[in-house]
Formats: structure tokens, sequence, C-alpha cells
């Protein structure tokens, strides 16, 4: 790793006292036993049978089931429709908790950050229910506590919409510029800017790198290993 890149990550972590994870991707690859393609198609059925309206052509990605979901709430706001497509797809994701995988390095991130006195909290337009379910499974609950912050009722307001970072950062007690979100969708970046939060993106190949740089990352990293390797050096410590 480029001694440029090690000084942005020391830069960032020396910022910071709370740090921000989305959760799937950074924290785990949730969908890795259970597709994400195959509950949008169920969705997707569900929705040609029930939504009045073509909810697929207006979420653009049919293999999207937060964007199915997303299109759903804009065209139907506050109905017992989409309140009955969120139910399924939170228990679509709560199976999918049973075999998702963690991302390499991210316990031990999660770990050491916790240790080393970081204020730490979930960011995420996945069902909080789900997220509680995977930290019981992997045993980091407590590093987290309360600060759980997912999809609300009205699926709206997920990202790129930042409610989940402003909760966050409400229940922390923590300000913008002494946070750092790590993300791996240009969602998780737009949310970071509105409020100012500093992002640092995760981008496990270049298609992910060059969305997360034309949403306005300045900062990525392909894996979380230089993360770790900076915390458990204690460089950032001023």
């Amino acid at each position: 790793m480029p001694e440029s890149d090690v000084a942005s990550l020391v830069r960032l972590f020396g910022a910071a006292k709370c740090v921000l994870f989305d959760f799937d991707g950074p924290v785990c690859h949730l969908f890795d036993g259970h597709p994400a393609s195959g509950i949008a198609a169920e969705l997707r059925n569900w929705a040609a049978q029930n939504v009045p309206g073509d909810v697929v052509a207006e979420a653009g990605s049919a293999d999207d089931p937060l964007e199915l979901l997303r299109a759903a709430a804009s065209m139907y706001p506050h109905s017992d429709l989409v309140k009955e497509m969120e139910r399924q797809l939170t228990s679509q994701e709560l199976r999918a908790t049973l075999t998702a995988e963690p991302t390499e390095g991210a316990d031990l991130l999660i770990r050491r950050l916790g240790a080393a006195g970081f204020r730490l909290a979930i960011t995420t337009n996945n069902s909080e229910r789900a997220v509680r379910s995977y930290l019981e499974r992997t045993g980091l609950s407590d590093l987290f506590g309360e600060h759980i912050h997912g999809r609300k009722p009205d699926p709206t307001l997920m990202k790129p919409d930042p409610d989940c970072l402003r909760r966050a950062l409400d229940t922390t007690g923590s300000t913008a510029a002494e946070s750092l979100m790590i993300g791996d969708s240009p969602a998780d970046c737009l949310a970071a800017s509105q409020l100012g939060v500093p992002f640092l993106g995760y981008a496990r190949n270049e298609r992910k790198r060059q969305c997360l740089v034309d949403a306005g990352a300045s900062e990525c990293v392909p894996s979380l290993k230089p993360l770790l390797e900076v915390v458990e050096s204690g460089l950032w410590v001023e």
C-alpha cells in the first residue's frame, strides 16, 4: 500500500472518535448464501400480483430488492402494500443472516476499534432486526449496543437520505466532523457527504471503486486489511 494511502488512513482515524459502518459489504456479505437476485425475484413476482403499477420498471435495477422497495414506496407512499413488501424483505434478510459470511478482517477490525475506544454504529438500508441477528450470531452485539440504525417503515428514508447516519450521530453523541463512515456504495458516500461525515470507501473491485469515485469518494481501499494495520499500529493516535 503506497505511503500516501497509509497517511490518509492515519489522518482519517486520527480525526475520528466514532466509526459508522454500512452493514452489507463492510461488515458481512449478507446475501452470499441467499442471493439478493432471488429475493428480488420473489418480491418482483409478489409486486406483479399485488401492486397496481409497474414497480419493476420504476426500480430500474430489478435484481436489487432494496430498489424494488424504494420504487414501491415512491409510487405508493405509506401504503399497506409497501408495509407488506418491507415485511417480506425483512423476513428474507433475517433468513440470509443465517448463512451470511463475515467480510474478511471485519470482525477483528470492529473488535480492535472497540478496544481502542471508538464509538461504533451501524448505518444501513437493511433491516435492524437482520443486523441484530447477525451481530448476535457472530458475538459482536455488545460492541454496537443500541447503535444499530437500519431501515425505517418509510423506505424513502433509505440512503442516500442521511436519516440513519443522523440517528447514529444522535445516539452516539458524535459530531459529523469527529465521525468516519465506512461504506461500499454511492448511496453511502452521498449520505455521508450531506452531513459532512468523512467517508472511506470499501471497494472489492475496480467497478465498485469507480462507482464510489464517481459519487465523490476521495479515499477507497480494496480490503479492510490496511485499516486493521493502521488501527493496530497506533499510528493514528496523536
